[in-house]
């Protein structure tokens, strides 16, 4: 596209000092979960955890607090109020609290769908002071309101999620990916990553086309992985753009190491979390 630049080099992140402690690596809180869908909360906080954040704080509705404490030792949880269905439900006082101190918000997986989530999540994306990374049930609370985008927000839709924004079909929106998204992206001034083979990151002046990844991470839980992944970056000083490259290629690389040992039938998203560490070795 004309007036696009074309990125192909890869950032990277700064050596760690010695110094360091872990409130030098970003202060991650994810919003995520529902009764049934406690483990893409966990897939995403973990995620956030081996992308290097310093301190991951969970925060699910009460009900599933057990769950995924008990899932991952690493990471702090909060039980925030939920409604009858196990979603959260007059949750917007506390989680604007639980956002006091945090450096990055990711918020999406596992939520579930209601009329009142939607509202709480786009309130949230409306008046989020940090970067935030938007995803899966995130996405769909913007319906028909993608005018509170402003900032330095990340989306990461597949391309069902990505048409349900625009309104389009699907077969639209994988006709004219490029395009499509590039326009998106500058119209609301974000970061799009537009999942899928050759996943597309673009802030609609720059575009990124990924190479790593294979058909094997078709599977649910994956994109959980990379919003805790983009999230952890963002939290370690990468801007939103190149956190978002930086998470698509580790993350594609890590579901082919994930292939290489299971094969691309048996891969499950948890094989992509486990490889994480060699794909960040490089």
């Amino acid at each position: 596209m004309p007036g696009i630049e074309v990125i192909e080099r890869l950032p990277t992140l700064p050596p760690r000092a010695a110094e360091s402690n872990k409130g030098s690596f970003g202060k991650v809180l994810v919003v995520a979960g529902s009764r049934g869908m406690s483990g893409a909360a966990v897939l995403c906080a973990s995620a956030a955890l081996r992308g290097g954040a310093g301190l991951v704080y969970l925060a699910v509705p009460a009900g599933i607090q057990p769950i995924v404490a008990m899932a991952n030792p690493c990471y702090l949880t909060l039980g925030l109020p939920e409604d009858s269905d196990g979603k959260f439900g007059a949750a917007l006082p506390a989680l604007t609290e639980a956002l006091h101190g945090k450096d990055v918000l990711a918020l999406g997986p596992g939520l579930g769908q209601s009329a009142a989530l939607a509202a709480t999540v786009r309130a949230l994306v409306a008046s989020c002071p940090v970067p935030l990374v938007l995803d899966a049930d995130g996405l769909n609370a913007l319906v028909g309101h993608t005018d509170v985008l402003s900032g330095p927000r990340i989306l990461t839709p597949h391309p069902g999620e990505f048409a349900r924004l625009l309104g389009v079909t699907i077969a639209q929106v994988q006709a004219a990916r490029q395009s499509l998204a590039v326009e998106f992206a500058a119209r609301h001034r974000i970061v799009l990553v537009l999942k899928g083979h050759r996943s597309l990151v673009t802030d609609g002046r720059r575009v990124y086309i990924n190479q790593t990844g294979n058909p094997g991470m078709a599977t649910g839980g994956t994109g959980d992985v990379l919003t805790g992944l983009i999230a952890a970056l963002l939290g370690q000083g990468l801007e939103p753009f190149a956190a978002a490259q930086l998470g698509v290629y580790w993350h594609g690389l890590a579901g082919d190491l994930a292939r290489d040992a299971v094969g691309e039938v048996s891969l499950i998203a948890s094989d992509v979390l486990d490889c994480l560490p060699r794909a960040l070795r490089g």
